[in-house]
């Protein structure tokens, strides 16, 4: 297993993602502003839109989509939003906050 890499509690990740990928969390979740807002003033690199997210927001974010995705009566919605999961989960994979646990 590689070694994650460790950011403060408080430390922003910069997040690259799609503007389909912003849509669905723009209008398909219920994540507030605190979220969101970030999103819609985030500046575009090429074709993604990079935002800063600590951990700890990526882990709420998740939650949000999470929760739509499994509510979601459309099959191709549902696919998309646990693809955006897996994507953001990747950074939960990656880094770890300075006061998380050491891995055995």
């Amino acid at each position: 297993m590689a070694k994650r890499i460790k950011v403060g509690v408080d430390e922003s990740i910069p997040i690259e993602i799609t503007s389909d990928q912003r849509d669905l969390i723009l209008n398909h979740t219920f994540a507030g502003p605190d979220l969101t807002e970030r999103l819609e003033v985030a500046p575009l690199s090429d074709t993604k839109i990079v935002a800063g997210y600590t951990l700890s927001d990526i882990d709420e974010l998740m939650g949000y989509i999470a929760a739509e995705a499994n509510h979601s009566k459309d099959r191709k919605l549902r696919r998309k939003l646990d693809r955006l999961y897996d994507y953001l989960q990747t950074f939960e994979e990656r880094y770890e906050d300075e006061l998380s646990a050491p891995r055995s």
